[in-house]
Formats: structure tokens, C-alpha cells, sequence
């Protein structure tokens, strides 16, 4: 890959930073499909990403940013424009930046990680969830689960008003699903889902109860280092099926690629 003057930059921003896949994966899609652009990590704080979505607007040549946490669910205010799916979910996770200097934000997490299961032959219709988290991520995968025709859907979080917000929004959509706020207890449930930052470091405590654990259920991360979270070593030592939080990302590369129009703009 060679940099110009020609090049389009694109950037993906989180605090932290270093534990994020997306530049290689992406620049690997860029040199597979030749196009003239690099995507590069900028790590920005919360109380800065106001003053920082303001730079990047001034930047000519920029095509796009892939966002997360903590991001998510704060930067759809300095948008131009959310698709339906971010109005909805109520939060971005890829932006656009059209040529006449338009944010255009939309939510890809959901499709992603479900997209993951599927690939790991995991079956979801009709299948009880618990999800822990309510962040953006959260959000974005509380929807497509309940899209893909899940039985039932328990949430746990620390703080739950965000819980019962999203209780609002999910059920006049998916009326069919039972959907609640749960305690930490992952008992009885066929698929439990860690949607938190938890498990980044290894001081971090689990995100639920682990040790509740039983050899017939399913435990899913989102996130991508360490592969094997300190949640997904306990379930394995239980006997579970675990998903590695790498899928749900390798799934979304092309659907980010192709909304930010890599090489085509």
C-alpha cells in the first residue's frame, strides 16, 4: 500500500484503542479490492469526541469513521443523518462522510454478530437470551436478536433505567418476544450474550454470574482481545459452547466497507 496525496483516509476511534481488529481487517479489504484509501486508529476520549467529530469535518479527505466504544451511543448526535436501523437502535457504529460534507451514521454490530452465530451454526429462532449490556453494541444486538425470532429476551445491567429503555423501544416492535430485565443469574437461559466491555482486562470482574454456568448453553462475546475473555474460559472449563467476539467484526468488513464507499468515492 502506497500513501499519496491521493489517498482517502479513514479512521476508526474508541477509548481505548489497542485492543481493536478493525485497521487490519479493513486495509486487508482495501488491498484486496485496490483502492487508493487506509483506515488508522485514533484513540479519543469521551469528553473530547464533541471537539473531535468537529476536526474531523474540516478534513476534505476523509471518507469515514468505524466507531466504538464508548463511543456508540453518543455520537449519533453529531450526525447529520441516521439510517433507520441507528434511529431505531440509537446508535452508530459506521459513519459516511458524503462529498458535500455530510455524517451519515448507521448500526452494523446487530447484523454482525448475529451474522456469527449463524456461521457458527448456532440456532436463535426461538431461542431464550440473556444479554448483558445496554450500550450501543447492546442495543444494536438486543434488536437483531429479536428480528431473527428469539423466545425471549433478559437484560442485565448495572444501571436500569438504560434497561428499561430498551424494553420501550424493542417491544412495540417484536411484541412476540418476551422481554425483560434479569439478575445476573444465567440460569435457564439457552444463549447468554456479553455485550459489555468486561473481560478487556483481567482485573475486570464477569460481566454475570459465571459460575451458574451449565454445559448445554451457549456464551457469545463481543469482544476481540484477549480471543478467550475470562468469561469464555470459565464457560469452556463448564463445558459450554463459546463464540469468540472476532466473527461478529470479520462478518461486518464488507457491509462497513461498502457503506463508506471504500474506493468508489
Amino acid at each position: 500500500m502506497e500513501i499519496s496525496g491521493q489517498t482517502k483516509i479513514y479512521v476508526i476511534v474508541a477509548d481505548p484503542i489497542q485492543q481493536v481488529k478493525t485497521p487490519q481487517n479493513i486495509n486487508k479489504w482495501i488491498g484486496r479490492a485496490g483502492a487508493d484509501a487506509v483506515l488508522v486508529p485514533m484513540h479519543v476520549a469521551a469528553e473530547n469526541l464533541k471537539d473531535w467529530v468537529l476536526a474531523m469535518r474540516s478534513i476534505k479527505n476523509l471518507g469515514g469513521m468505524v466507531v466504538t466504544v464508548p463511543h456508540k451511543m453518543a455520537i449519533k448526535e453529531y450526525c447529520d443523518e441516521l439510517t433507520p436501523a441507528a434511529k431505531m437502535v440509537g446508535a452508530v457504529n459506521i459513519i459516511r462522510r458524503e462529498l458535500d460534507g455530510r455524517f451519515i451514521g448507521d448500526i452494523l454490530d446487530g447484523q454482525g454478530f448475529v451474522a456469527g452465530l449463524k456461521r457458527s451454526k448456532i440456532a436463535i429462532t426461538g431461542k431464550k437470551v440473556m444479554l448483558c449490556g445496554a450500550g450501543g453494541a447492546a442495543n444494536a444486538i438486543a434488536f437483531a436478536l429479536a428480528q431473527e425470532g428469539i423466545s425471549a429476551l433478559g437484560i442485565y445491567n448495572r444501571t436500569r433505567p438504560k434497561v428499561d429503555e430498551m424494553i420501550s423501544r424493542l417491544k412495540p416492535l417484536y411484541p412476540r418476544v418476551q422481554l425483560y430485565a434479569c439478575t445476573d443469574n444465567p440460569v435457564d437461559f439457552d444463549i447468554i450474550v456479553n455485550a459489555t466491555s468486561l473481560g478487556m482486562s483481567d482485573t475486570d470482574p464477569m460481566p454475570f454470574n459465571a459460575g451458574k454456568l451449565v454445559s448445554d448453553q451457549i456464551v457469545a462475546e463481543i469482544i476481540m482481545k484477549p480471543a478467550l475473555t475470562p468469561l469464555l474460559a470459565v464457560a469452556q472449563s463448564k463445558g459450554c459452547t463459546i463464540q469468540f467476539g472476532l466473527p461478529m467484526l470479520e462478518c461486518q468488513i464488507d457491509l462497513m466497507a461498502n457503506f463508506m464507499m471504500i474506493g468508489r468515492q
